[in-house]
Parts: C-alpha cells; structure tokens; sequence
C-alpha cells in the first residue's frame, strides 16, 4: 500500500464524514440553500492566494521538468476556470466586493490558511504535496458521489462545482497527484511523521469547513 492511501485509511473517520458530510448531500441534489452557498464560496474563495502560491512552490521544489509542467498546468487552469466559476456565482447571488476581497474569517478557514502556509514556508516538496493531495482528492471523491451528470442538479452553481472536481482531467490529476506523493516520500522518521501530521491536520480542517458551511450566520 502506498504512503497515500495509509494516510487515507488512518485518517478515515474524518475524511469520510467530509466527503458524505451533510454539505455535500444539499449540494449533490441541489437543495443547497444560497445562503449556505454563498457563505460557503466566500470563505473557500478567501483560500485562493495560498492554494495558487502552493502550486507555485510545488513547481518550484518539483525534482523533475514533468512534475513542473504538470503543476505549471494545472495552476493555469485554476486561474481560470475555477476563478470564472467563483466570480459567476458571486454576482448571481449578489455578493458584495468587500465580502469577495476581504470577509471576516471562520475560524477553519483562517486554520486550513494557515495550515497552507506554513507547508508554503517550509519549502518541503512532501508537505507542499501532502496539502495538496487532501485538497484535491477529497474533492474528487465527494464529487464522484454525484454518479452520471444527467442526474446533477439543476442549477449551475450547484452542477459547476461538482463539475469541476469530477472530470476526466480532474480525476487524471488527483491519480498523478497520488502517485507524485507516493513516489518522493519522506526521506526519514521525522519527516514521515510531519508529513503525516499535515496530511492529518488538512483533512480534519476539511471536515471543519463543512461543518462551518452549515452553522447560522451568527454562529459561524
């Protein structure tokens, strides 16, 4: 068993409960209020900055020209098709410039950026990937929950976000990802152990930001 899928099943409780959290569910069958949408998306959005630098250090610290180009791409694709989808719900659900550049903070979103940066700031390929992976992956399961698009929502708010962790390129990426980590594991104990404690830590803030998702606005 690869070093991804270890993490994977030592950290189940947490990564399963995200992935059929009840979020997921109002999502998947387009019962998702816009209120927990939209306050959903702004706090997601509000990660941008740290998941682009991510990628940024991954194709600096790659070991190899592919690896690079595989992030290089992948950065590009974020800058625009994710970016166009954020920006097209925004202004359908009215949101206000001061809540897309600058909202108040839940406390698992300031927690997974700063749990973003510091892998940014350790400059370590391992832990940079070991965010990466959670993010991505975990992802693309819960969208795999949503089975053949002729049975996604309605509404594109709902259908694009699962869109666009649920395509051929998408699931591509998630398996290569895997591999990547798989591939250029920890040299030793130590850094095994950090590495395992990020992973760790990412996937309990994932559960977390769902559960924010849901709060009411004043609790949240």
């Amino acid at each position: 068993m690869g070093f991804a899928n270890e993490l994977r099943n030592q950290y189940a409780e947490d990564w399963d409960a995200a992935v059929n959290h009840p979020f997921v569910d109002q999502l998947l069958d387009g019962s998702l209020s816009d209120e927990n949408l939209r306050r959903y998306l702004v706090q997601d959005y509000q990660f941008c900055d740290a998941f682009t630098a991510l990628l940024g250090q991954a194709v600096a610290s790659a070991p190899s020209l592919p690896s690079r180009l595989v992030f290089a791409r992948v950065l590009g694709a974020f800058a625009s098709d994710e970016n166009t989808y954020f920006q097209d719900c925004f202004n359908e659900l009215d949101v206000p410039e001061a809540d897309r550049t600058a909202p108040a903070l839940g406390s698992a979103t300031r927690d997974f950026d700063n749990l973003m940066r510091s892998a940014l700031a350790t400059r370590s390929y391992p832990e940079v990937l070991a965010v990466l992976l959670v993010a991505e992956w975990l992802y693309g399961d819960w969208a795999a929950r949503a089975g053949d698009p002729s049975e996604w929502p309605a509404h594109a708010k709902h259908a694009e976000w699962i869109r666009l962790h649920n395509n051929p390129e998408y699931n591509a990426w998630v398996t290569w990802l895997r591999e990547e980590f798989d591939a250029v594991g920890p040299a030793d104990a130590a850094s095994r152990e950090r590495v395992a404690e990020t992973f760790a830590e990412a996937v309990r803030l994932e559960r977390a930001f769902f559960d924010a998702a849901l709060l009411p606005a004043e609790v949240f």
